[in-house]
């Protein structure tokens, strides 16, 4: 009887997730290639909606990617199939999701780790790329944790930094184990 039931990180995928595993899977490797690391992906958007393609935040960030009207207009300029600029359309929003992610995956230090330049990638997808670069610019060193150490050193103020640090470790290491079977991890 257990056998039927699953594990228990699979118990706690939501089940409004099941709908967009395949599209998902799909979008991440047609951007990233064959091992795109989907697990990270659909950790971001539980994060983000809770897998509600209709959520709107307090401060106006819309859709399965929770992009603020700002972003997702720029987005849609980066990416021709992303012309349309429909945050609240499913497919638009992860495939927006995973472009952003890439870009700014590839702004992060070449020499860091995947599993770090993905973080990096997570702080900027939520606090802004500009805030980290600054911070990284006031850092003892130039690996992640005292980048991570000087948050609200430079452009962002320091009551931003919780959420802003919280943000990657709720996706890498608490979501990202239950949608493991989804595909490649960090």
């Amino acid at each position: 009887m257990l056998a039927c039931m699953g594990s228990p990180a699979q118990a706690q995928v939501p089940q409004a997730a099941a709908a967009y595993r395949a599209d998902l899977t799909r979008t991440a490797r047609a951007v990233w290639g064959l091992n795109a690391p989907v697990a990270v992906f659909a950790a971001q958007v539980h994060t983000e909606s809770a897998w509600k393609p209709g959520a709107v935040s307090h401060v106006g960030a819309a859709g399965l990617a929770q992009f603020m009207p700002g972003t997702s207009k720029w987005i849609a300029g980066i990416d021709p199939a992303l012309k349309a600029n429909q945050p609240f359309n499913p497919a638009w929003a992860m495939r927006a999701l995973v472009v952003y992610d890439l870009w700014l995956y590839e702004r992060a230090p070449a020499a860091y780790s995947p599993r770090d330049r993905m973080w990096v990638a997570l702080r900027a997808y939520n606090g802004g790329l500009g805030h980290w670069q600054a911070e990284a610019r006031n850092a003892s060193t130039g690996d992640r944790a005292a980048v991570d150490a000087a948050c609200g050193s430079a452009k962002r103020h320091r009551s931003h930094c919780v959420e802003n640090l919280t943000y990657p470790r709720r996706i890498l290491i608490d979501l990202q184990p239950r949608y493991a079977t989804w595909g490649p991890t960090l």
